[in-house]
């Protein structure tokens, strides 16, 4: 004899299924969502060829000018070229802290769920900047991690005279003048060596974060400031001599210096048109007026 199951009986059992499958859904994870390059078609597709010319690399590095919205764009362009390609690691920020990632998100998440996630600093870097190329690698299922100094340990690293010796004699030279000049020469002579010990333990975070994303095969990519990459003064000089590194300098407009000096300091310059130029040494004396 069949055994008699009342209609409640199997309402509650399907409600069981249902819920059961619905956790199954719940805990799946999400399926990356690829994104396409921004920007104009030519464009992309110019990004792509410079992008061929360097890979192979364990890490690329894309050192750009902060006020240089083409240079964002092209950090979108570089994240989506990877990730469709499969090739996109993880992505480390000099825009947010060591310590912070998005690692436990999925590639749907809003852009509020990643900003709180990188505890991000709309003010000092916007979001309207730099969301996109975030989102791009979120949407690829690519952790997006935080690299910079923490501010609560830059006080340590302006005392910390083992800093000095991490940058050979005319390195560390070289590094204490564009202290000098990047403060408008403005800077007190006694306050150049403790703010270079805060610029190299930020390029030392910086290159840990990057050396523990690395992945065979894949590219961990950095975006931070040109002076940065510099392969003679920036996080290269902090970097395993056997991870295969590229540094490009995204340059907006004509650059000084001599085509050698960039050849050392850069794999590849990746010019851009001119900004309209900023005084920012007229705001900073301003400030400083007594």
């Amino acid at each position: 004899m069949r055994p008699h199951t009342s209609p409640r009986a199997v309402a509650w059992l399907l409600c069981v299924a249902a819920a059961a499958l619905m956790a199954g859904c719940a805990s799946r994870p999400q399926a990356p969502i690829l994104e396409q390059p921004a920007g104009p078609a030519a464009a992309a597709s110019a990004v792509a060829g410079r992008l061929d010319a360097l890979l192979p690399a364990d890490v690329l590095l894309l050192g750009e000018q902060h006020d240089a919205a083409e240079h964002q764009q092209i950090h979108q362009q570089v994240m989506a070229i990877l990730a469709t390609r499969g090739l996109l690691a993880a992505v480390a920020l000099e825009m947010a802290d060591a310590g912070v990632s998005t690692a436990t998100l999925q590639p749907g998440a809003s852009e509020a769920q990643v900003r709180r996630a990188l505890a991000w600093n709309d003010q000092a870097w916007p979001w309207q900047a730099y969301g996109p190329a975030v989102m791009t690698a979120v949407r690829a299922g690519v952790p997006v991690l935080g690299a910079n100094l923490p501010r609560e340990r830059m006080q340590a690293s302006m005392a910390d005279r083992q800093l000095d010796g991490q940058l050979r004699g005319p390195a560390l030279k070289a590094q204490q003048q564009l202290i000098r000049t990047g403060h408008c020469n403005l800077l007190p002579e006694p306050q150049v060596t403790p703010m270079t010990r805060i610029q190299i333990a930020r390029d030392i975070s910086l290159a840990g974060t990057l050396e523990q994303a690395v992945l065979p095969g894949k590219v961990v990519v950095l975006l931070a400031g040109s002076g940065h990459v510099d392969r003679q003064l920036g996080v290269p000089q902090h970097l395993p001599a056997d991870l295969n590194t590229k540094a490009v300098r995204l340059r907006a407009g004509p650059g000084p210096g001599a085509d050698d000096d960039m050849a050392q300091a850069f794999d590849a310059v990746w010019p851009t048109p001119a900004v309209p130029v900023t005084d920012y040494c007229a705001g900073l004396k301003a400030r400083l007026a007594p």
